[in-house]
């Protein structure tokens, strides 16, 4: 699962490593980043630029919007086969930026919670599904979904599952329309835990309020 991530990173830097244009709206660090929050993702119908999208996928044909707080996170599994994101795995893929993410352990009966980034500290992308849904009076929300997969080795010390982060020509791919989203397996793989350190923090981060630098500080 994956409930909470950060993209605090400049815009310049997401601008440089993406290779996108900066979306229409202003951009805000995002130090504790929230389902129901509107945040950064490029989607795959216009992948030269960045987009604010709400976290929680609400299918299109969907008839309760509520059905996106269920709907945070897809796993990689059953993306073929679930209603909710198969036509989403064909047509509207997405990336969704990041520089870390949060997972809890339970630890002597309490969930600690820990943070997870790139060894490096740079942005990466996360694979997303995106979707649009009309309310009754026609107005759109663009939403996404995280896709997850089974967790390597670091992240498996506090998690079973984490999102599924790409190499750079992964995402190229992910977002290519003449990509046969058959073959998207080979892709939705644990990254390598190499490249990946962990660190306990404060309890701050449970808070999705606490959108502040401190949460990222590690605790003894």
């Amino acid at each position: 699962m994956c409930g909470r991530f950060s993209n605090f990173s400049p815009l310049d830097v997401l601008r440089n490593r993406f290779r996108v244009d900066p979306p229409d709206e202003p951009v805000y660090p995002r130090y504790n980043a929230a389902p129901g929050q509107k945040l950064i993702v490029i989607p795959m119908d216009d992948p030269h630029k960045m987009h604010f999208y709400k976290w929680g996928l609400i299918p299109s044909w969907a008839r309760d919007p509520k059905i996106g707080n269920s709907l945070i996170n897809a796993r990689s599994e059953t993306l073929k086969e679930k209603p909710a994101f198969r036509g989403s795995l064909n047509r509207r893929r997405c990336l969704v930026l990041a520089d870390g993410f949060y997972e809890w352990k339970t630890t002597s009966g309490r969930k600690v919670p820990y943070r997870v980034e790139l060894r490096g500290r740079e942005p990466f992308a996360m694979a997303g599904l995106c979707s649009t849904w009309k309310d009754p009076d026609g107005k759109s929300i663009d939403t996404f979904a995280i896709v997850t997969t089974n967790a390597n080795e670091i992240v498996g010390t506090i998690h079973d599952r984490m999102p599924v982060i790409f190499t750079p020509e992964q995402e190229s791919k992910w977002i290519d329309l003449s990509f046969d989203f058959q073959e998207v397996n080979q892709y939705l793989l644990p990254y390598s835990e190499n490249d990946m350190e962990i660190y306990p923090i404060s309890t701050l981060v449970n808070n999705p309020k606490n959108d502040i630098p401190e949460i990222l500080e590690p605790i003894r």
